[in-house]
């Protein structure tokens, strides 16, 4: 038997408050994310806006706050302009970042009336163009969408028929500009330069904007940390965060890797966070920059190439649209758990992507909607992980990875709500062994457990489909106690736990 994992939690001890945008999502004009994912007019739940409803419903209940548009890789070539306006007049452009053809049906207006029709937790993200546009560009789009009325952009958009403001405050200053493959490319001292430039500009219109430096598209660029470091030294002063890219597949059967994937999720934080505070310190401010990790998920991206370079300019094509097992589920929640551990800097996270491409949400055109296996926990973190993330350090059973070294098999972290109760997140990372977890509660007035889900399967490979959509749903643990202060649990090999106390 596996010795018992074990940590103690302390509301004395804490690592920081959650912002609920670490719930965000995001919706790239890629594949059908948008066309018959969350827009398709024609479907039997489309509402007047062309808005699939059952998408509606499932976005709600999985409980996205900030969501990102219109890109990613698009946002590279995008001409704003072109998504405003009557649709049926609206010009239809290549996309060179993912080689389709663009109709621009869906754009700016409709962004903003699906996030209102997805709630109030779901604030508007928006990307400028800094790859093949620049400062002009991007001060027009932020006139045009929160300029109150008087000006000839504001007035335009009035006239295209939204008269309040969109009230767009949080920005992003491009999208991964260091990368080869972005339309736009740039040295980080040319894309420092170049997003000082446009952050000074916006925040001419409005000094309340927040702002959000491109940081590196993964810890293993060559750039890695020297690119931070150029960016902010260009920037520090001018924006509020810089932001994080990472995706995660399985490579050559390595499973016990990437089971252990947070394990790079957390150097990648911690490494962002050590350079910026470098940056900070070099240039004697007391201002912290936080982090946006505004696109994360696993992705198997080693498809992606092939995918892409066979396509010869189609409209919404099927595009990313990976169908994730409970080991990709089990990975994701894992991954979640990195984001929450350090919450004290990781105030902005997007799950990339929201319908279809990469998704934790699958439609079929003019047919239903379905929850993949990671929806699961996402809805469960966004739903319990609201508080104060407590400090938990683990001891307990390890194990040794090829790609990350030695890795415990448990990884956990725990947030306190404002009503005092408890929610445990852990992930047991065998995938042969459950894992017995004892934690030992301090100052705390808990008395029973409230729910124990579990989300794991004999099969490790199952996943919902369209012909059985259900196939993979959490299920309740057994065993699991509370008493003398001590929550005690078994957790089922290769599994997503969350436990509820109260």
């Amino acid at each position: 038997m596996t010795r018992t994992a074990r940590f103690a939690l302390d509301p004395a001890f804490t690592v920081g408050t959650v912002d609920p945008r670490l719930f965000g999502s995001f919706v790239e004009h890629l594949g059908r994310c948008v066309y018959t994912g969350i827009f398709e007019p024609d479907h039997p739940t489309a509402d007047e806006a062309g808005l699939r409803q059952d998408v509606l419903e499932l976005v709600r209940e999985l409980g996205v706050t900030a969501i990102r548009y219109p890109g990613g890789n698009f946002v590279s070539g995008y001409k704003w302009e072109d998504s405003v306006g009557p649709a049926e007049e609206r010009p239809r452009r290549l996309d060179l970042a993912w080689r389709t053809t663009e109709s621009n049906r869906f754009g700016l207006s409709e962004y903003i009336a699906f996030l209102k029709k997805v709630g109030p937790q779901a604030e508007p993200m928006m990307a400028v163009n800094l790859g093949t546009r620049g400062v002009a560009e991007a001060i027009e789009l932020q006139e045009y969408a929160n300029h109150p009325a008087g000006t000839e952009l504001s007035d335009r958009r009035i006239a295209h028929g939204d008269k309040d403001p969109f009230g767009i405050r949080l920005w992003c200053l491009g999208n991964e500009m260091d990368g080869p493959w972005q339309t736009g490319h740039k040295t980080a001292e040319e894309y420092g330069r170049l997003a000082a430039e446009t952050a000074r500009a916006m925040r001419q219109i409005d000094k309340h904007v927040e702002l959000v430096a491109c940081g590196s598209s993964g810890q293993g660029m060559d750039t890695f940390a020297e690119w931070e470091a150029k960016v902010l030294q260009e920037t520090y002063d001018l924006v509020d965060y810089i932001s994080l890219h990472a995706y995660y597949e399985e490579h050559d059967g390595d499973r016990d890797s990437f089971l252990a994937s947070a394990v790079d999720m957390e150097s990648f934080i911690e490494n962002v966070v050590a350079t910026c505070d470098h940056v900070g310190a070099r240039l004697k401010s007391k201002k912290k920059i936080n982090l946006s990790f505004d696109e994360w998920n696993v992705w198997y991206m080693s498809r992606t190439d092939a995918e892409v370079s066979a396509l010869d300019w189609p409209q919404a094509p099927r595009l990313l649209e990976d169908v994730y097992s409970v080991t990709d589920a089990v990975v994701f929640g894992s991954l979640l758990i990195a984001l929450l551990r350090h919450a004290d800097r990781v105030t902005v996270a997007c799950l990339a992507q929201l319908v279809n491409v990469i998704a934790p949400i699958m439609t079929e055109p003019g047919g239903p909607a379905w929850r993949q296996t990671t929806f699961f926990p996402f809805a469960a973190a966004s739903r319990y992980g609201r508080g104060e993330v407590l400090d938990v350090r683990v001891s307990g059973p390890t194990y040794d990875t090829k790609r990350h070294g030695t890795a415990d098999l448990l990884h956990a972290t725990a947030v306190r709500a404002e009503d005092g109760t408890v929610t445990v997140f852990a992930v047991n990372r065998s995938q042969t062994e459950s894992v017995p977890l004892e934690v030992a509660l301090h100052g705390m007035q808990l008395g029973e457990v409230v729910e124990h889900s579990v989300l794991a399967d004999a099969d490790p490979d199952a996943h919902n489909t369209l012909a059985d959509p259900e196939r993979v749903a959490p299920h309740a643990g057994t065993g699991t106690t509370l008493e003398d202060g001590t929550l005690k649990a078994t957790l089922e090999p290769l599994s997503w736990n969350v436990i509820r106390l109260g």
